[in-house]
């Protein structure tokens, strides 16, 4: 008990450094568990929404599934990055909890106290001097690639997982390793699949160094092995991991989201002194965000003079773990991707495209970086330690302390200024017209159509359906289920062809649903109506006794967009021509958009007689595919065939019959309506993983 005394406020000291730096950095507001304001926009809010939606749900096994949130595009807990470990904690208090209730303010201030824990122990196995010790706690705290993640990316504000398998790794004398190791492999996996590949490499180097170092036998090596692969793979299926499928977990980016060779030493504004570097932070670089601070880079100047003396025992460190060194280059290689960035230099090697499939999973991967990044950072300390008496080196630590938490502040100010904004218990919703609870009183489900992930107004969307008990589709997801999401595609486009739609469904239709719809619409017994700024779609509203009547109703096609003669009418990313698109077509890009199938077919108004179209188009020709055939109707009459031989620069003129013109003056828009006989994948040419059958680029459309 003596011992235990004497002991507690030296335990007690990083515990202290953690909060004191919390309060400091981000404030007290982010704590109470019913303020959300901080939480309203982009990641956080679908953190707290998938949270808001699990709470309520049943209980289901995995416990991981969220099935409201998300339906049939997904709906595992981890892919809302909603931090599995307390959303479990937390669900089975879930009916003595208030409304609101948030845990993420409680997330971060763990993050604070267990990085300046672990860091605290780690420092602890270079140096027993307090000081050295709680300075260097103090300094690890004031990172900025864990502080810039706090108000975004919530459980990516998770380091001290990393400090924690460090920690694990370097002790000479670990005991009950397989414990240690378990809990902390298991907590990783119900945070978030990056540390869990960041931890899990570590361990791997380990086990393998307590095997060659005979400090394991194989039998031991392959027991733990096999136990904790077990427990994590549990885990991450309890988490929900596996509910989008192979395809799903796959997602783009590889190459996009890396690092820069000149992170470390590039401030992206959180500097006052360091300007940002030319190139450094351009797009999919801040993925690659490891700036060191000033303070840092100025101690790791005072490193690298204790290195060139000597007598620090470093060399003999690193050779002494040469399965640890290996696995912080594979690392660092991973995180700068094919796509190798020096500033404004870049230049990128070929990888086979199954390689580029399996790093997809981890497509951000610049964020791989942060392991070897508090390598390098434990490497500094180590050095100035040990090249300098423990006065010496507490005064240099200290002053490196002091220039980080000054020049730091140039970034975290803002991350402080965000949550600290005024308290709030609700957003601000754009649903206030009475239609809604009469709505949500009716259906189970509102649906956004076309199906997507991180469609428009999801956010609003989501919010509204988890207040009134309601699965929804509108979602921002990391990953979700391809197959269910293609499913539920085509399931879309049956409903809205048929006109034909679930009866406890409420739909909400952007342009490209809109389109496809209006033709065969019932509006004798659905309601089809703008109501604050959505395009509601309500099945069998009229018909409902105790659903509110008072909403107006409005023709479906007055809301096809209408084009003037000699308009052209571009089709590239952002441009009207995205909202013609009635169905077979991609999503636009900068250039244009790709047609997707057998079919395809774009619908609008005329404002005046139409006597032809024009249209300007690429082809999809892979080597060994020299032509794509298209059919050409007009509102379901034929009105030309052509081949297409070059891949770019073709132009297509469509007159219009007297018949064509009689039909469209009947049937109020005009359709124009593509057959394609020659649609192929890329897939099938070994040109990547794009399964879409391509076969004509839309580029613009002139109406005559």
């Amino acid at each position: 008990m003596k011992d235990f005394a004497r002991r507690l406020p030296l335990n007690l000291l990083p515990l202290l450094i953690g909060v004191v730096a919390f309060f400091l950095i981000i404030g007290p507001r982010a704590l109470n568990p019913q303020n959300i304001a901080w939480l309203g926009n982009g990641d956080p809010a679908t953190h707290y929404l998938g949270w808001a939606f699990f709470r309520q749900s049943p209980w289901t096994f995995p416990i991981g599934l969220n099935p409201s949130y998300g339906m049939e595009l997904g709906n595992g807990i981890i892919f809302s990055d909603s931090n599995p470990l307390l959303a479990f904690l937390f669900k089975p208090f879930a009916a003595l909890l208030p409304t609101p209730f948030q845990y993420f303010g409680l997330w971060l201030l763990t993050c604070f106290v267990l990085q300046a824990w672990f860091a605290w122990k780690v420092v602890g196995l270079m140096s027993s001097h307090v000081g050295v010790r709680a300075v260097s706690t103090a300094l690890l705290l004031f990172v900025p690639p864990m502080l810039m993640r706090m108000p975004f990316h919530l459980s990516l504000g998770g380091h001290f997982l990393l400090l924690a398998s460090f920690y694990l790794a370097l002790h000479p004398q670990l005991r009950r390793r397989r414990l240690a190791w378990g809990a902390l492999l298991a907590t990783v996996a119900l945070v978030h699949a990056y540390f869990l590949a960041m931890v899990a490499l570590i361990w791997i180097s380990d086990l393998a160094a307590g095997y060659f170092k005979k400090k394991l036998t194989l039998r031991s090596a392959l027991i733990e092995f096999l136990a904790l692969f077990s427990l994590v793979s549990f885990c991450c299926w309890q988490a929900g991991y596996f509910s989008v499928g192979t395809e799903g977990a796959i997602s783009g980016g590889f190459g996009i989201y890396g690092m820069n060779l000149l992170s470390l030493i590039d401030s992206g504004n959180w500097s006052y002194v360091l300007k940002d570097l030319p190139g450094v932070q351009g797009f999919g670089d801040g993925e690659g965000f490891v700036f060191l601070g000033l303070g840092l880079i100025t101690l790791g100047l005072y490193a690298v003079v204790g290195l060139l003396q000597g007598n620090t025992g470093f060399g003999q460190q690193v050779r002494r773990r040469p399965f640890l060194l290996l696995a912080l280059i594979g690392l660092t290689v991973f995180a700068i991707s094919n796509h190798v960035a020096l500033g404004l230099l870049e230049f990128t090697y070929p990888l086979p495209p199954v390689v580029i499939s399996i790093a997809n999973i981890f497509r951000a991967s610049g964020r791989m970086f942060w392991p070897v990044y508090y390598a390098i950072i434990f490497a500094i300390i180590f050095l100035v330690i040990r090249a300098n008496t423990p006065r010496t080196a507490f005064c240099l630590l200290s002053l490196a302390l002091l220039i980080q938490m000054v020049d730091t502040h140039a970034g975290w100010a803002g991350v402080r200024k965000q949550l600290m904004m005024e308290p709030a218990s609700k957003w601000a919703s754009p649903m206030v017209d009475p239609f809604w609870e009469s709505a949500a009183a009716h259906y189970k489900n509102i649906r956004w159509i076309v199906p997507q992930n991180l469609s428009p107004k999801w956010m609003s969307v989501a919010d509204f359906a988890g207040a009134h008990g309601l699965a929804t589709n509108a979602v921002y997801l990391g990953r979700m289920d391809t197959a269910n999401w293609i499913e539920s595609e085509q399931q879309t486009a049956r409903e809205m062809a048929s006109g034909k739609y679930d009866a406890d469904s409420l739909y909400l239709l952007d342009e490209r649903a809109l389109i496809q719809s209006v033709r065969n619409i019932n509006t004798q017994t659905d309601l089809f109506a703008r109501i604050d700024g959505f395009t509601v779609l309500a099945p069998g509203w009229k018909q409902c006794g105790t659903c509110l009547q008072a909403t107006s109703q409005i023709n479906p096609l007055d809301l096809v967009p209408a084009l003037e003669p000699g308009q052209k009418t571009l089709f590239t990313y952002g441009n009207k021509g995205g909202a013609l698109l009635a169905k077979g077509w991609s999503e636009t890009e900068p250039w244009g958009v790709w047609s997707k199938g057998p079919d395809a077919e774009v619908m609008f108004r005329a404002l005046a007689p139409v006597h032809s179209l024009r249209l300007e188009t690429t082809a999809f020709l892979p080597p060994g595919h020299g032509r794509q055939r298209v059919g050409i109707s007009i509102n379901g009459l034929p009105a030309t065939n052509t081949q297409l031989e070059q891949a770019d620069g073709n132009v297509i003129d469509i007159p219009l019959t007297a018949e064509m013109q009689q039909r469209v003056s009947s049937q109020g828009v005009v359709r124009l309506q593509l057959q394609f006989a020659d649609a192929v994948s890329p897939k099938q040419f070994g040109l990547g993983q794009d399964v879409r059958q391509l076969a004509l680029g839309l580029k613009t459309l002139t109406v005559n």
